[in-house]
């Protein structure tokens, strides 16, 4: 009687086979990428707003408490006397977008601001900056609580 051989070969995958999972799941990943890089964007934009809104928020309170808005600063530092309304090492690392952190004192057109400067870092552009504009005001740049004050600066307006 002679012992019974069981082949290698039935047990293992073909090279064939594993191209045509390796395939399926290249397609798969393709479908499914984009979608996450939306979701990406769409966060980057809600952590914006919510921290432009908790700045202009702080902005607001130093206004009441020291009766006058944080003075013109250099962007991405702490203007003088609001350190102590705002964690200086949240401000200097910049935003959620990109860019740092500025405040605007009778400058710019408007009396009181604050927001984003892309001061040489990349700017999302208008596109994106009108995004965050229609979830929190009328959609419009040029006009309303969020505007844009030159071609590389978005801000919050607290007092026009």
């Amino acid at each position: 009687m002679k012992p019974i051989q069981h082949s290698r070969l039935s047990r293992a995958f073909t090279l064939v086979e594993i191209l045509i999972v390796v395939v399926i799941l290249g397609i798969l990943a393709a479908i499914v990428v984009p979608q996450f890089a939306g979701t990406a964007q769409d966060a980057q934009i809600g952590a914006f707003i919510s921290s432009v809104k908790t700045y202009a928020d702080a902005a607001e309170y130093h206004n009441i408490r020291e009766g006058s808005y944080p003075v013109d600063g250099s962007s991405g530092v702490v203007p003088a006397g609001f350190e102590d309304y705002v964690d200086a090492d949240e401000w200097a690392a910049g935003t959620p977008m990109g860019g740092d952190w500025d405040t605007e004192l009778n400058d710019s057109g408007v009396s009181a601001a604050v927001g984003v400067h892309f001061n040489g870092s990349p700017n999302p552009g208008d596109s994106v900056m009108q995004l965050v504009d229609e979830r929190f005001d009328d959609g419009d740049l040029a006009s309303g609580l969020f505007r844009k004050l030159d071609s590389d600066r978005y801000y919050y307006i607290l007092e026009p």
